[in-house]
């Protein structure tokens, strides 16, 4: 099913979403990959404040191309999620509702998504270039020594995702491979 859901969302408006579902987000998102999770991680174990608050926000794992002239951004393809894994739940702990990425997420993230009631997007890898486009304005606001993997604050207009695992823990990659042998019998 097509759903537009303005970010942040309201829990009910997460909860709504099912995997398979095909999403336009509208809004503020903030990106952030492997380093800067190691970082955000290590300052939680210390009791340090975080650069943003992840309450009911949505973290992009984008390590974005620099931007030619003219551009917001350079090509905004995702990043392999598992590699946030070690770091998610603490994230989704610290209120972070929605995350996009692509491929699978292990046992404990999945397991955090359910209890926080959260949710796992996948953007189209290759299609960066295309990503790149629905959005309107990028803004480096944490971790600048970091280069291409600082945090951004995202502005983005209709920026294509899909529902992998739903807040009940419905997992997309899972219920695709049994729809389709069931097609083959």
């Amino acid at each position: 099913m097509e759903k537009y859901l303005t970010i942040p969302a309201s829990q009910e408006e997460l909860e709504n979403l099912k995997s398979g579902d095909y999403v336009y987000l509208t809004g503020t998102i903030y990106t952030a990959r492997d380093a800067a999770h190691k970082r955000m991680y290590e300052a939680v174990q210390e009791g340090k404040e975080l650069p943003v608050s992840l309450e009911n926000q949505f973290v992009y794992y984008l390590g974005p191309t620099p931007a030619k002239e003219g551009q917001v951004i350079g090509s905004a393809g995702p990043t392999t999620s598992s590699r946030m894994d070690k770091y998610t739940p603490t994230m989704l702990a610290h209120g972070l509702k929605g995350m996009i990425g692509k491929g699978k997420r292990s046992k404990e993230v999945i397991q955090s998504i359910i209890k926080h009631k959260a949710v796992y997007f996948a953007a189209v890898g290759g299609a960066g270039a295309l990503l790149s486009k629905c959005i309107k304005e990028a803004e480096v606001i944490a971790y600048n020594d970091l280069g291409t993997e600082a945090i951004r604050k995202l502005k983005v207009e209709r920026f294509p995702v899909i529902v992998v695992i739903d807040s009940q823990g419905h997992n997309l990659y899972e219920t695709a491979v049994e729809d389709f042998k069931k097609q083959l019998l």
